[in-house]
């Protein structure tokens, strides 16, 4: 059993060449009793971006709050609090926050995602 809060969670920044201004928090996983997977939450502050990349596993999102875009398999969709989506393994992907807006999200991913 695990009891926590995010605020506790270490918090790991992202900036360079294909990132910028981006947050991971590794929430629970195998450390904390859930094997297999991991739930992180990611900051995307504003005009931010992840990578646009792809790997070999899936993964699940659920947009917490914020308002961006995500580009998914050659498409761009707008995403904001309440969005949910799912990117299979090997599908290139990116999330973007817009001018004036912080994108938060949780991501789910197998454990070999979170390296």
């Amino acid at each position: 059993m695990f009891i926590g809060h995010e605020k506790d969670i270490e918090k790991i920044g992202f900036d360079g060449d294909n990132i910028k201004g981006v947050i991971k928090q590794s929430l629970i996983g195998p450390d904390q009793g859930w094997d297999g997977y991991i739930m992180r939450v990611f900051t995307v502050e504003e005009s931010g971006f992840t990578p646009r990349h792809s790997h070999p596993w899936p993964h699940i999102n659920y947009v917490i709050s914020g308002k961006g875009t995500l580009y998914l398999s050659g498409k761009e969709y707008e995403i904001s609090a309440g969005s949910i989506a799912y990117v299979p393994n090997n599908t290139a992907h990116q999330f973007m926050a817009n001018k004036g807006e912080t994108i938060k999200f949780i991501c789910i991913v197998p454990e070999e995602g979170d390296k």
